[in-house]
């Protein structure tokens, strides 16, 4: 089994042991620890699952659309036969609706049908999250410039989480902040995330920053070193424990499977260079072999 399947298990199994079950604005409870932490380092081998199978082009085009592509718009997504943010969008007239738990006036929660109105401007977006957050603050393009430039620079903090821009989003990032440095030659990155489902969000989560690091690491003379990742709030939604059961069975029984490779496109100099289209052809995965799909529901 890889190191990264052992960890990533052993944090499922924390979380159902010592974990305690909350309420949230979903209605779907979730059993949380407050807190957890990994570190990888990419000379013992690249994270991608193999106790459930990883869609990785989904993952990287992800990935693409908030860094590379910089933009919230969730047709861009659709156009490639990526659906991870269809229940975020909003409609044509500046909608957004969901089920969520409200407090009433007795102060209870309560299930209610929310809407959030948006400018009309927005409409097909997810508001001003994400790739529109990267875009305005030239995140990608001062963090490429300090890497190759001043590379003993300790300020890079790339940060998806701005005050000003919260009203207007659909919903805040998760994944909200990032920190680079290079030491010896080597890349590497700490990776903050404020709210983690585990079963869903982790697994994409890993494989598209660790591919991020990778890719800048080609474009600006340097190697790939380390990723350290901090969960505030890691948990499981209460219909997801039965998928989670599934999966830490698998790790136990079923034959280990090695960590894949990652294969970029040597060619590319220049991150914006890296495709994107749906064929996602600068980025595979070799030698991927995994235990099949796990289904697990999206709680909004």
């Amino acid at each position: 089994m890889s190191k990264w399947d052992k960890e990533y298990l052993k944090l499922c199994k924390r979380i159902l042991e010592e974990g305690k079950e909350v309420e949230n604005r979903t209605g779907i409870n979730t059993i949380k620890v407050p807190s957890h932490h990994f570190h990888f380092d990419f000379e013992e081998e690249f994270p991608v699952l193999t106790t459930k199978q990883l869609f990785f082009r989904q993952a990287i085009l992800e990935m693409l659309w908030i860094y590379q592509v910089q933009s919230n718009d969730v047709r861009w997504l659709q156009e490639r036969n990526v659906h991870i943010w269809d229940e975020w969008e909003i409609d044509e007239n500046g909608i957004w609706e969901a089920q969520q738990m409200i407090l009433n006036k007795q102060n209870e929660l309560e299930r209610q049908i929310i809407q959030k109105q948006f400018p009309k401007e927005y409409a097909h977006t997810i508001g001003t999250a994400y790739g529109y957050i990267v875009d305005h603050f030239k995140l990608t393009d001062k963090l490429i410039d300090s890497l190759k430039n001043n590379p003993n620079d300790r300020r890079r903090v790339l940060s998806l989480w701005q005050d000003d821009y919260l009203d207007t989003a659909v919903l805040p990032s998760c994944v909200w902040s990032s920190e680079w440095d290079v030491t010896d030659g080597k890349l590497n990155a700490w990776v903050h995330q404020r709210s983690c489902d585990v079963p869903l969000g982790l697994p994409f989560n890993i494989t598209q920053y660790s591919v991020l690091l990778h890719m800048l690491a080609q474009v600006t003379g340097l190697e790939p070193g380390t990723l350290d990742w901090s969960i505030k709030d890691a948990h499981i939604y209460v219909n997801q424990i039965e998928g989670i059961k599934e999966q830490i069975k698998r790790g136990e029984e079923l034959e280990d499977l090695p960590a894949p490779e990652l294969w970029l496109n040597p060619e590319v100099t220049d991150f914006y260079n890296f495709d994107n289209s749906k064929e996602c052809k600068d980025v595979k995965v070799l030698n991927y072999k995994h235990h099949g799909k796990i289904s697990f529901p999206i709680a909004q």
